[in-house]
């Protein structure tokens, strides 16, 4: 135990920023999978059990024969277009396991893997297209909803990278741009409405990103947009922290209301109490060897019907907390990105992103236009090191997208 103790598992350690790189690439490759599963007439409930098995698998090539624990960081989910939180239905909820994806629906993907208690999460947003995949330019309310949304969450990006860390000049204004005060987060919620509003979208109510720690994916620290009653955010981005980074945005109102679905995602708390039932101890052993503190739905039990009995005491010992299905209040589409990021001394390393939307389909005549808006677009979210040139030079395309209209040799530029 002392030994243990002393392993540095700060992103310091490059063995830790492996493990996190190692998990954000299998988290890539099944979404890009599971991704393409999502056409219309699917399941929504098979596209989730594949997708877990998937994961399985990609994490099961991984640190062979070594003494770590490894797997899903986050089950495989997709949720309807009105759904803010993460949906994983079961198949012994008849209705729910019935779920189908409509043609045009707005549709959230989110799955994460974990390695040695390093999580990554990512989380998309797609427009569900028919059997026969057709690649279509998307237009009216939903083009907006994408578009806010991916211009939001670029926004929020630059908006965590720490005062000075990216600043150029001499060591004076550098050290001036350092001691500045952080940007609060209610400014951070603003400037984020502003963007939104340029589409006449809301970003969607208690929006929460939290600072990551090994086998914990709600640490300390925490940025709540659009906060609700009693709802406030603590902390700020620093250096050597890794954050699970969410953008949530609404074409309706933004306000959200509790589903009578019932709750399937679940994660265990660090709260220890002595159940009662055994069945319960049973389910919260079963909870702790597999998945340890990281989320789980309750179909990746051994025995679903079982796991639906036993989990009732956990959650009410506070034991295991169980995440209510979400939605938006007015029944209006809902998109939602996810991103695990470190920051590091060079900026901002994205670990897991979503992919970056091909922006020359998303057809609109709306655009962002506020000044102020378009310059923190304008600036890179990490040091240039010479190999990145082309990556570079894709950020600062960003603002330029913001307010042109696009045309043919923009297409080509892109």
């Amino acid at each position: 135990m002392a030994e243990e103790a002393q392993v540095d598992y700060s992103l310091a350690n490059s063995d830790t920023l492996t493990k996190y790189k190692t998990a954000a690439r299998i988290a890539h490759q099944v979404l890009e999978t599971v991704t393409g599963w999502c056409i219309e007439g699917e399941k929504i409930l098979t596209i989730c059990e594949r997708g877990d098995k998937l994961l399985d698998e990609e994490v099961g090539k991984v640190y062979k024969g070594k003494k770590i624990s490894k797997g899903v960081g986050h089950p495989t989910t997709v949720s309807p277009s009105s759904f803010v939180t993460p949906y994983t239905p079961l198949a012994s909820d008849p209705a729910d396991a019935a779920t189908v994806l409509k043609r045009g629906e707005v549709v959230k993907i989110q799955l994460g893997a974990q390695i040695d208690g390093f999580g990554t999460i990512v989380g998309d947003t797609i427009i569900v297209p028919s059997q026969e995949n057709e690649d279509n330019d998307i237009s009216g309310r939903e083009a907006d909803l994408l578009l806010a949304t991916y211009y939001a969450n670029e926004l929020l990006l630059r908006l965590m990278i720490p005062n000075g860390l990216l600043s150029m000049g001499s060591e004076e204004e550098k050290k001036k741009a350092t001691a500045e005060k952080p940007i609060s987060q209610s400014k951070i919620t603003q400037l984020l409405d502003k963007v939104v509003k340029s589409y006449e979208c809301n970003l969607v109510e208690n929006t929460t990103s939290w600072v990551f720690d090994r086998n914990e994916i709600e640490g300390k620290k925490k940025i709540v947009l659009a906060p609700g009653e009693g709802q406030k955010g603590e902390g700020v981005p620093e250096v050597g922290e890794a954050w699970g980074v969410e953008m949530g945005v609404s074409l309706g109102s933004g306000k959200v209301k509790t589903l009578e679905n019932r709750p399937t995602l679940h994660r265990r708390t660090t709260t220890t109490y002595g159940l009662k039932r055994p069945s319960s101890r049973q389910i919260l052993s079963e909870i702790v060897k597999k998945f340890g503190t990281f989320p789980f739905s309750l179909r990746q039990l051994d025995d679903e019907r079982a796991a639906k009995v036993g989990v009732v005491e956990c959650v009410r010992s506070n034991v295991v907390r169980q995440y209510e299905v979400i939605a938006d209040k007015d029944g209006a589409p809902v998109s939602r990105l996810f991103t695990t990021l470190a920051i590091t001394k060079n900026g901002l390393m994205l670990l897991s992103a979503p992919p970056s939307p091909d922006l020359s389909k998303l057809k609109t005549d709306k655009r962002i236009t506020d000044p102020e808006i378009l310059k923190i677009l304008e600036r890179p979210i990490s040091k240039s090191t010479g190999t990145k040139s082309k990556s570079k030079k894709k950020k600062k395309k960003v603002a330029k997208k913001a307010v042109e209209e696009e045309s043919e040799e923009t297409s080509e530029d892109e």
